[in-house]
């Protein structure tokens, strides 16, 4: 019987890859805010890689470090203390990455060992990331890292070069990503708790109209209030010289953590009787948030202390206690294993096949199980295919137009930011972004031709095919999210029949 409900299980999973409401939810664009100052980041750190490379000849070696500048698009909105060991953690897999990629290329590696090799990495880093918390593109610009090391390294010699190349782009990622510490040290905390003010109003609007489901909404409401003081705690500098800079910090910090007070208050208030108080403790929430996403100081709620003393902030968590826990998460690593086996089989098939870029269906494989859960697999699927087919057309355009090296950095780094821009609206769009950048940038240097795009299309297909037939014949029971609401306690009662 167990296997005859894991069967359907099964079953009903891969009959959602083709329903409506699957596809219909992949287009669907979600709001996103504070989306430009990440993008303009990125932008930043590739220009600075691509153009030095141009400048000094390295052309080729210019596309490997703008991979490795990529490092500052992972953990957006984390506050300082929080975002520079991720993005070292981070910088130190994509030179681990990219060296055993060099290896392989220069000591000819056969593509299939290749493809076990690089899947193994992807399994292994998406299961770091996942321990230490960290966001952003995932473990694909590992395989993507190694790849390009493959690619570019044909005899020992050569490993060297990758490798300088691939830490000056992290390096330069690395540092354009804390810069904004020097001039705006509480930017994420101010973000953070806007967010859960808004968070807070939201709620407090909804739940006297009893619309939504309220008791999810009052706990993401908790969450946000309880994450915003975990940031406003690690962006405090502790005093040490007393200066005036640490002390201002510790007093604006003071009224972010006052900001958070009137917003706890503000919720326990949430379906009580008292709407006027409730109505003008919102009025005066969304009145902070609006300062808050303004480049101005912290908006002042009470008179702060002359000083601020850090021990008046809750203790932040620990970055690597929590880790070490995420490290045996059993759930995790199951994660990690069905990525890399999902990886390897989709990579053999585009092989199988005679696709030129096997490696390609790798990464379109590791892309899609990147989700947290099989509802997520299928909607990343879908809009990695859809996005891939629309950015090939993009690339087949460009790729046909012979660009030299300097215009093709001027279109890889408008397809970054734009793909920045996109990547928490719609992953579709990202990919149609992101697949012409790809492109391009993997042919700096060296010429790739228009039949790229096609091969790009061919591999992803099979990527996400593998990807999504692996993720349904692994899918946890406990997992349904792919469900309709309707269904659920149908599928509970056959289980139990």
């Amino acid at each position: 019987m167990i296997h005859s409900s894991r069967f359907r299980h099964s079953a009903t999973a891969l009959a959602h890859s083709v329903s409506p409401s699957a596809w219909r939810n992949s287009f669907a664009v979600r709001p996103a805010d504070a989306i430009f100052a990440p993008a303009i980041k990125v932008g930043i750190a590739a220009s600075l890689v691509l153009v030095a490379g141009g400048l000094t000849g390295q052309e080729q070696l210019a596309g490997v470090a703008s991979l490795g500048a990529l490092t500052s698009a992972f953990g957006r909105y984390q506050p300082y203390r929080r975002l520079a060991p991720m993005l070292a953690i981070v910088a130190a897999a994509m030179l681990a990455a990219v060296g055993i990629g060099a290896l392989l290329g220069s000591t000819g590696t056969p593509m299939a060992m290749q493809i076990v090799i690089l899947s193994v990495i992807a399994g292994v880093a998406a299961h770091v990331f996942s321990a230490f918390r960290i966001t952003g593109p995932g473990a694909v610009i590992l395989v993507f890292a190694a790849a390009a090391g493959s690619g570019y390294a044909h005899a020992p010699g050569e490993i060297p070069r990758v490798l300088a190349a691939m830490g000056m782009g992290a390096a330069v990622g690395w540092l354009v990503a804390m810069a904004p510490v020097l001039l705006v040290p509480l930017g994420p905390a101010r973000l953070s708790v806007a967010r859960a003010i808004a968070a807070v109003v939201r709620l407090g609007l909804e739940a006297p109209r009893g619309t939504g489901d309220n008791d999810a909404h009052l706990g993401a409401a908790r969450s946000a209030v309880q994450g915003a003081r975990e940031s406003v705690a690690l962006s405090a500098m502790r005093p040490r010289r007393g200066g005036s800079r640490t002390q201002r910090l510790q007093n604006d910090a003071a009224q972010l953590n006052l900001l958070l007070d009137e917003a706890a208050a503000a919720l326990e208030m949430a379906g009580s009787s008292d709407t006027d108080s409730l109505a003008a403790a919102l009025l005066q929430l969304s009145r902070h948030e609006a300062h808050l996403r303004s480049l101005r100081r912290s908006p002042s709620v009470a008179t702060a202390p002359d000083s601020a003393p850090v021990s008046q902030f809750a203790a932040p968590p620990r970055f690597w206690a929590p880790a070490r826990a995420g490290l045996r998460s059993s759930s995790s690593a199951s994660q990690a294993v069905r990525m890399a086996a999902a990886a390897v089989l989709a990579g053999w098939a585009a092989a199988w096949l005679g696709l030129d870029h096997p490696l390609w269906a790798t990464m379109g494989a590791v892309a899609a199980l990147q989700g947290m859960n099989y509802a997520i697999t299928v909607q990343r699927s879908i809009q990695r295919l859809v996005g891939n087919v629309a950015g090939a057309a993009v690339a087949m355009v460009l790729l046909s137009m012979s660009l030299g090296f300097w215009p093709s950095v001027a279109f890889v780094i408008a397809f970054q930011v734009l793909a920045e821009l996109l990547v928490l609206k719609n992953y579709t769009l990202t990919t149609i972004a992101v697949t012409p950048m790809a492109l391009i940038m993997t042919g700096l240097g060296s010429h790739l031709g228009p039949d790229a795009a096609f091969s790009r299309v061919a591999d992803t297909l099979v990527g996400v095919v593998i990807g999504t037939l692996v993720a349904a014949l692994s899918i946890s029971m406990a997992d349904r999210h792919h469900l309709p609401a309707g269904s659920l306690s149908g599928e509970r009662g056959a289980e139990t029949a």
